[in-house]
């Protein structure tokens, strides 16, 4: 990846969102319990979205900065990284899904 147009801090620590020259985003988050099951990428184009990773387990990605934002809404897909200290514990492909309002999906 070759651009780094986002690090921003979740609720349970720090989280990168990278963009390489195809336009391709890789969000970096660290390792989890549990796999991904059926995973989604939830985003409406403002400063906060959800990566559903399964039902036990979502991260809440918050403060996403403007350079970031344009980005995240053009993909139909994102890679996700998992990092356990300095290692990849997993990766994988997250469809993106755009919605009106993400409180209203939420609620």
């Amino acid at each position: 990846m070759d651009k780094n147009i986002n690090i921003n801090e979740d609720t349970e620590g720090t989280y990168d969102i990278l963009q390489n020259a195809a336009g391709e985003i890789l969000i970096i988050i660290k390792h989890r319990r549990g796999g991904p099951e059926n995973p989604r990428f939830v985003y409406d184009g403002g400063e906060t979205a959800l990566l559903y990773r399964s039902r036990e387990s979502s991260v809440f990605l918050g403060n996403i900065t403007d350079d970031a934002r344009s980005p995240l809404k053009i993909v139909d897909e994102i890679l996700v990284a998992e990092i356990d200290g300095d290692e990849v514990a997993r990766e994988y492909l997250v469809p993106v899904r755009i919605v009106r309002n993400l409180k209203a999906v939420l609620s």
